[in-house]
């Protein structure tokens, strides 16, 4: 009796049974049908939909969400070893979010390169919209470490 009712499966995991129904109408999930029609999940649909939460606070759209797990042989459930590719994968993609935060946080309250030059710092840290010429938005925030302004 592995068979998990739509109820079941989003108490487990801790979602609404609505939010189940998107994911099954995105095609993230395949739930069974028992003779009354009614859904059945498999006890390792805890798994693949426990991957597409942590993907989602990840920051990945539903669309890659899809197209990672649609890339798994024969449409199953994420194995360890297929955890283990994927997270290495996630994992350049967290630390650019990670050092972009850092950057974000840290000039929160200053001058983050964008162009306004309406700061009396931007005057001194972004003259003439120097970081405009490195690319579009926040060139402090979201651009490499090399374009930011030096200390002295």
């Amino acid at each position: 009796m592995d068979d998990l009712t739509i109820g079941q499966l989003a108490e487990r995991v801790g979602v609404s049974v609505s939010a189940i129904r998107f994911y099954e109408a995105k095609g993230l999930l395949f739930p069974l049908r028992n003779s009354g029609g009614q859904r059945r999940f498999r006890r390792s649909d805890i798994r693949r939909l426990s991957f597409v939460l942590i993907a989602q606070q990840i920051g990945l759209t539903i669309e890659e969400i899809k197209e990672k797990l649609d890339a798994l042989p024969e449409g199953r459930n994420p194995t360890k070893e297929d955890w283990s590719k994927m997270s290495r994968a996630f994992r350049a993609d967290l630390d650019r979010r990670i050092t972009v935060l850092g950057r974000l946080r840290d000039n929160l309250d200053g001058c983050i390169g964008c162009g306004c030059l309406s700061l009396k710092k931007c005057a001194i840290y972004n003259p003439q919209d120097r970081a405009g010429r490195r690319g579009t938005g926040p060139r402090y925030v979201i651009g490499a470490r090399e374009e930011w302004p030096s200390a002295d």
